[in-house]
């Protein structure tokens, strides 16, 4: 098996291990941040993180597979344009749907509720990149291919 397809044979115990390390490590991460950055105590952004993890596990299950009937009842394959509609879609539906809760949570306008939701995904974004290339390093180290 060469290392390429190895990246993509995980156990489902691993996959499970991943998402949670990964959504630890950003909620201990995000919560201190945007405590300190937005000027709410660390309890109410560690909520605000936790419940936007939350609500993003429970859309992904969903919107993955409505995405993917969607294009099995249309003949679609991923294709790489496609694949970034599905991102698109999938990080403007989590926005649309955070914004409320935090603006309800945190007792703050929609404006800052939009503002904090974009600082969120700013931090992501490399986050993400980050978290993902560590993980594949010293998953490389640990399983050998």
């Amino acid at each position: 098996m060469s290392s390429v397809n190895a990246v993509y044979r995980k156990s489902v115990a691993e996959r499970f291990l991943y998402a949670f390390l990964f959504e630890v490590l950003g909620i201990t991460i995000s919560a201190p941040l945007g405590a300190w950055v937005f000027n709410h105590s660390l309890f109410s952004m560690g909520v605000v993180t936790v419940v936007i993890a939350l609500m993003a596990l429970l859309l992904n299950m969903f919107y993955n597979t409505v995405f993917d009937f969607y294009l099995l009842r249309k003949g679609y394959t991923k294709t790489k344009k496609i694949r970034v509609c599905h991102a698109i879609g999938f990080e403007i539906t989590l926005f649309l749907m955070t914004i409320p809760f935090i603006a309800w949570y945190l007792g703050v306008s929609i404006w800052e509720a939009i503002v904090l939701d974009i600082v969120f995904i700013l931090f992501y974004l490399p986050y993400t990149y980050l978290f993902n290339l560590c993980y594949d390093i010293v998953r490389s180290k640990i399983v050998k291919v």
